[in-house]
């Protein structure tokens, strides 16, 4: 009888195809051939999700990009120059009133 997962396709128990099996490259003695197939597999799927990668790359910065314009955008929005000099002002107005009052004071 062959070893598990060689030659039938199907798992003759349960009528279901064997799992693949991870391999350590660095603990298992492999082949030359055995190491660049795995090199193409590697390629061909990474190449296969690379569209897919790139999208949603896309999609990330332009969603990353919005938010901090926005929150640039609503920073100008709600302190703008004129109250923020507004305030200013005030403030500046209420210390002149008090070191007035203390100086003329007792």
């Amino acid at each position: 009888m062959a070893a598990p997962g060689a030659g039938d396709p199907l798992n003759a128990k349960s009528g279901q195809a064997p799992l693949a099996q991870r391999i350590d490259p660095t603990r298992e003695k492999l082949t030359p051939e055995q190491l660049q197939f795995m090199r193409q597999v590697q390629l061909a799927q990474w190449q296969k999700t690379l569209p897919q990668r790139r999208t949603r790359n896309i999609l990330t910065g332009l969603g990353i990009g919005a938010v901090v314009l926005a929150i640039y955008g609503y920073t100008f929005y709600s302190v703008s120059q004129e109250h923020f000099l507004d305030e200013l002002e005030d403030e500046v107005k209420a210390a002149r009133a008090r070191a007035k009052e203390r100086a003329s004071g007792p």
